[in-house]
């Protein structure tokens, strides 16, 4: 059995069609543009390549996007002083700090400080509490389109056994309450776990989001499961990779994303949503 490949750069495109005709909408409608406000700190070049994509897919889209780069040695308060600004812009609707801060910097502090009607990552812990309790004003944006991606491949859910591999804020924890919503039993694992195979043999759907390239392997599948990668990892030789060994892998699931053209396009894409929707309910 060789699984069938879940395209996310396919229903990305289809989603942006969508939401580029919303936004054009709500601009002879309304006289709004969606706007979403970038701010990156540092050079990372892997940030950089995240911020130039996320700017590139809002002017596509019909959105506007305003880009503020600060230096590594910024000061905290000159980069809370510009998220205060841009909270008090009524023409801004979505505020995303890229991540990862550098190491001297108050993550916390900086994600606090947007606005949560303007936090579009979902990672506010106003925003947090609210996915938690099962009302979500923004769904952070991996989670949110791997969801989409399982709705759109009609993977039942319901009573499903799934298994998460990693437990961090962005991605893990929120995954989790995701399926719990949707009536998944769900195993989350982490570095601590003991014996992760057979977790992950018990999983019907899978989702591998730890940072380790090839950590998953086809002998840690059950038969059929749906597997989401989540993972982007450089390999030696510079080529991405995943963190599931997709070529044993793809020889046991029943679906499978790829490592780039998987997740990675709907994270952007639901980006896009969250910000759509933060400007349509100014108009409300």
């Amino acid at each position: 059995m060789t699984a069938r490949i879940i395209d996310g750069n396919a229903l990305s495109a289809r989603i942006r069609e969508l939401l580029a005709t919303s936004a054009q909408g709500m601009k002879v409608s309304h006289g709004v543009t969606p706007c979403l406000a970038v701010i990156l700190v540092g050079e990372d070049p892997a940030s950089q390549v995240y911020v130039r994509n996320k700017v590139a897919a809002c002017e596509k889209a019909g959105f506007r996007s305003i880009k503020q780069v600060y230096p590594l040695d910024v000061e905290l308060v000159t980069v809370l002083a510009k998220i205060a600004e841009l909270n008090a812009d009524p023409s801004v609707h979505g505020i995303l700090v890229q991540l990862p801060l550098p190491k001297h910097f108050d993550a916390e502090a900086v994600l606090e400080a947007i606005a949560p009607e303007k936090d579009v990552d979902g990672f506010h812990a106003e925003n947090v509490g609210a996915l938690m309790q099962g009302n979500p004003r923004f769904i952070p944006c991996t989670p949110h389109g791997i969801m989409k991606m399982l709705e759109a491949e009609k993977v039942p859910l319901k009573g499903a056994e799934a298994v998460i591999v990693g437990r961090s804020n962005i991605v893990g924890k929120p995954m989790a309450m995701l399926l719990l919503a949707q009536s998944c039993t769900v195993t989350v694992c982490h570095s601590q776990s003991k014996e992760l195979a057979f977790h992950t043999k018990c999983a019907d759907i899978l989702v591998a989001a730890v940072g380790r390239a090839k950590m998953i392997t086809g002998a840690m599948i059950k038969p059929g499961a749906t597997v989401i990668d989540v993972g982007i990892n450089r390999q030696a030789d510079g080529k991405l990779c995943g963190d599931v060994d997709f070529e044993s892998a793809k020889e046991v699931a029943g679906l499978i994303t790829p490592v780039p053209g998987g997740v990675g396009p709907m994270t952007i894409t639901m980006l896009l949503a969250n910000t759509l929707e933060a400007a349509e309910r100014t108009l409300k």
